[in-house]
């Protein structure tokens, strides 16, 4: 056996060297470092269980927790010197370990595999990463109903197919994202619940002969239970799955919310203004301010969800129990943590950076007829059945189109030529604040509502 075989935990029964192509194809270190962390956090814990069944010596112990501290310090510091030939941080921070404190560092991997340390290391940086997500959008959920409260009672077009439908505020507009963030919310918190199992002490598929207890690890590294099924412990990547869909649910919301800020900052539309901290120009065009973030943000949606496809295919083949594909889920993992946390980082900011242009709002609302549906309601009201009343309004929509003025441009008797039941009483129906007042429920768009509304998601915060 060359020596070069001889560095690998691994290579006792092996003849001849990995390749240097091999080596570079296999290692994972260059990426799975960002763990070390958890890794360091997963041993102590594990050792601290070798001692107290005594498994191992308690100056066993003491050496251990020596040398991870001071490995933490080293890397902490950047002076801890990673190794493509040690494949992965787990061999790294083992290697660096016995070269400090000798055999102890050897007796630290008893009872346990590669195989459940690096699930019971993705599944502790998923928590950290979780926790991470969640404060962040705790923030941005805070700037979504700060900016909502300072336009509850601004008018808008409430659109849909793209077009002017009823006015709404730009308040109550808001809060339809602060309702779809706070489900997201919801789901990182629920995925969490199954990220915390400990999956240690599965060992390589089969558990181990020693008598551990997994209970007191799970308790160590604040996890809400064990892996029940050592086969499964192993090879189960469903919680990064889960993660990754809750990902996307959110990169959606937030690719949806990114194109109306794009639509509503075309000068065509212009109902906002974005900071210029959030905005770049053009290398030709010297009147540009393009939305940059909002723009790459509906691209980096896609991003993730391939990541969510990745995992999916990664396993969709697998055998039981643990297989080296599985390697395979970090990158895309880690870069959707990295994608998620950056995008509500830059969002909750830019909130802050949005101007509302609250006169173009109220003018787009002049050419859409937006209180057809609320002369209606009026007709109705009056006594006409809904259908009748639609094909009134209808009528009146049209002559008023064919006139270029709002139905509220109708004259008294115009509007009586459509329906006798119409009294001078109607115009307040055909105003944009009487359109708005009049929505005055639970979930309605009225500025008393959205206060109310308001008042509620501050109290969910």
């Amino acid at each position: 056996m060359t020596s070069n075989a001889n560095q690998y935990t691994w290579a006792g029964r092996f003849a001849e060297p990995v390749s240097d192509l091999v080596k570079r194809y296999t290692a994972s270190v260059d990426f799975d470092k960002r763990m070390w962390r958890q890794d360091i956090r997963g041993s102590l814990a594990h050792a601290r269980m070798l001692a107290r069944k005594g498994i191992i010596a308690a100056q066993d112990l003491a050496d251990i927790e020596r040398g991870l501290g001071v490995i933490s310090e080293e890397i902490e510091a950047g002076r801890f010197v990673w190794s493509l030939d040690l494949e992965d941080v787990h061999l790294n921070i083992e290697k660096r370990l016995t070269a400090l404190i000798g055999d102890a560092g050897k007796r630290l991997h008893t009872g346990r595999s590669r195989n459940d340390q690096v699930a019971t290391d993705i599944r502790l940086y998923l928590r950290d990463a979780i926790d991470d997500i969640q404060a962040l959008l705790k923030q941005f959920r805070n700037a979504l109903v700060d900016l909502a409260e300072k336009e509850a009672a601004t008018p808008m077009p409430g659109f849909t197919h793209l077009q002017v439908a009823q006015p709404v505020t730009f308040g109550h507009h808001l809060l339809a994202y602060f309702e779809m963030f706070s489900r997201d919310a919801e789901r990182f918190a629920d995925c969490k619940k199954r990220v915390a199992r400990l999956p240690l002490g599965a060992a390589a598929l089969a558990g181990t002969t020693y008598p551990i207890d997994r209970e007191f690890v799970a308790a160590e590294l604040g996890f809400e239970g064990v892996c029940e099924n050592s086969l499964d412990a192993v090879s189960d990547r469903d919680f990064a799955i889960e993660f990754c869909a809750a990902c996307s649910l959110l990169m959606m919301h937030v690719s949806r919310l990114s194109e109306e800020l794009v639509l509503w900052m075309n000068p065509a539309i212009g109902f906002i203004r974005i900071a210029d901290r959030f905005c770049t120009g053009s290398s030709i065009m010297p009147q540009k301010k393009n939305p940059d973030v909002p723009e790459l943000a509906r691209g980096k949606t896609g991003r993730v969800y391939g990541h969510l496809m990745s995992l999916l295919t990664l396993m969709k083949g697998q055998p039981l129990a643990y297989n080296k594909d599985n390697q395979e889920d970090k990158e895309p993992l880690f870069d959707a943590v990295d994608t998620v946390t950056d995008t509500l980082r830059i969002f909750a900011d830019m909130m802050d950076g949005i101007t509302v242009r609250a006169d173009n709002m109220e003018a787009a609302l002049s050419q859409g007829f937006a209180t057809a549906t609320d002369l209606a309601d009026y007709l109705v009201k009056m006594g006409l059945p809904f259908r009748d009343a639609h094909e009134v309004v209808g009528q009146a929509v049209k002559a008023a189109e064919l006139r270029g003025v709002d139905l509220s441009g109708l004259s008294l008797g115009e509007l009586k030529s459509f329906s006798p039941l119409i009294g001078d009483d109607v115009y307040s129906v055909l105003t944009v604040a009487g359109s708005l007042a009049a929505r005055n429920h639970i979930g309605g768009t009225a500025p008393e509502q959205v206060r109310a509304a308001i008042a509620r998601a501050r109290f969910r915060l």
